[in-house]
């Protein structure tokens, strides 16, 4: 399998099948705790959802903005790329840069001037590649080691 789109979530469906895939990917395979994974800012983000041909979910990823990127990045003009996950199935075929790329087209459409994101540690090089930069220093995020990046956009 190698084709797939990208797209806004839209409706409950859809926000249904991105939270499967992070429930999939960060709470089965990362413990990460159910009850920090899933939180007020899913209310108003911005979803994205990566599907295959046979509609199925392979990977999603949230952008906040406005008030709520402000408290993530401390600039309502910066938005939060967060939740970026794809489905075990579905690495190595692009589907996660397709995210990163379709959450960017998002903030530009919103006006924003960057994207900041908290990268996994062994996700830095990924995001290096797509054009951000790490900065400060490493911090924990639900006992996984982070780096905070930033892109600026066009």
């Amino acid at each position: 399998m190698t084709a797939f789109a990208v797209r806004p979530a839209t409706g409950e469906s859809d926000l249904a099948a991105c939270f499967a895939v992070r429930s999939e990917v960060f709470v089965v395979e990362q413990s990460v705790p159910e009850s920090i994974e899933y939180d007020a800012y899913d209310a108003d983000a911005v979803h994205v959802l990566a599907v295959g041909p046979d509609g199925a979910a392979l990977g999603t990823g949230r952008l906040l903005y406005g008030a709520a990127a402000l408290a993530k990045t401390g600039s309502e003009d910066i938005g939060s790329l967060g939740r970026l996950a794809v489905r075990k199935s579905a690495r190595g075929l692009g589907v996660g840069v397709a995210l990163v790329r379709a959450i960017e087209a998002e903030a530009v459409r919103l006006g924003l001037s960057a994207v900041d994101l908290g990268a996994q540690a062994h996700a830095v090089g990924f995001y290096e590649r797509l054009g951000y930069v790490a900065y400060g220093p490493e911090f924990q995020d639900a006992g996984i080691p982070h780096r905070a990046m930033r892109r600026a956009l066009p």
